[in-house]
């Protein structure tokens, strides 16, 4: 065997040996994953993204996948002749909104189960109206009625602990139903972050179309790798986040108040950036952690 070879498998055994605490660290622990954003669009990252969560599941980690699937709903309204309307970010859903977007969910979940499958690995995909995962309210931004857009109010998840028990990996999609039954559509990152909480995940890790966060998005140098919850929250407070990466650090910053050791936003457009994130010392993405913590894995 050449030289050459043996040295790129020793690089290989570095790379598993780096993430070794990684995996001890957290063995058997939760981790719940938001997936959406262009990684969904673009098959071969949809490939590895999975690939990913699957890994991690057969690693000993306990994941769960939240996914969205506007860009889908979008896509299948226009078919019908149907605008999409946003108000403060959020989709106006009438009954006809609804019924596209929840066919269009779950047409996107069971695809996603199918790709775990085809991994050797059993998944089971859900809705939060299965086992009243989700219960919600109606939505109301400003005051405003946009329809079957709903705020979550309670979690419970005992499906979701039920799966893990026996050996599945869950995919949720994010509707829920109110006291009347209604059908609501909540947004992914909200179901992620409620159900992260609700599981007491050791991470929260948000897929997204951007690197991470930046003290100033115009200066790339400014990126932050690592960074406290109080720290997130005086960003905010300064006014240096905005548009969409404000309310998704919202989430993060409640996330990590209600026990989530660890909330990771990454860049999904980049191939196996979940597992970059998780097993290696740098990480690719922006990592938050509670006040005081000094520890690095």
């Amino acid at each position: 065997m050449y030289t050459k070879d043996i040295d790129k498998l020793q690089e290989k055994a570095e790379v598993l040996i780096e993430a070794l605490p990684y995996i001890q660290k957290f063995n058997r622990r939760i981790i719940v994953v938001k997936y959406g954003g262009s990684a969904m669009a673009d098959p071969e990252l949809q490939k590895n993204v999975i690939k990913d969560v699957t890994l991690l599941k057969l690693v000993g980690f306990k994941p769960i996948l939240v996914h969205g699937g506007g860009k889908e709903i979008s896509a299948w309204l226009k078919r019908i002749g149907k605008e999409s309307k946003f108000i403060n970010g959020l989709r106006v859903t009438d009954t006809e909104t609804m019924e596209v977007a929840e066919m269009v969910l779950n047409k996107v979940n069971k695809r996603l189960v199918s790709m775990v499958e085809e991994l050797g690995v059993h998944a089971a995909g859900i809705s939060g109206k299965d086992g009243g995962l989700l219960k919600v309210e109606k939505r109301l931004p400003g005051g405003e009625d946009i329809g079957y857009v709903g705020q979550i109010r309670k979690v419970d998840p005992k499906i979701l602990y039920d799966l893990i028990d026996q050996d599945f990996l869950p995919i949720v999609a994010p509707v829920g139903m109110d006291d009347q039954f209604e059908s609501y559509n909540i947004n992914a990152d909200d179901a992620a972050c409620a159900i992260a909480r609700a599981v007491g995940a050791e991470k929260l890790a948000f897929l997204t179309d951007i690197e991470g966060l930046y003290r100033d998005i115009n200066d790339k140098e400014s990126f932050i790798s690592r960074i406290t919850r109080g720290e997130a929250k005086k960003l905010i407070d300064e006014g240096v986040i905005g548009g969409g990466m404000l309310p998704k650090l919202g989430n993060c910053i409640e996330a990590i108040d209600s026990g989530v050791q660890r909330v990771h936003i990454l860049d999904g457009r980049l191939a196996h950036c979940l597992l970059l994130e998780i097993f290696t010392r740098r990480g690719i993405g922006t990592m938050i952690v509670p006040d005081g913590e000094t520890a690095e894995v």
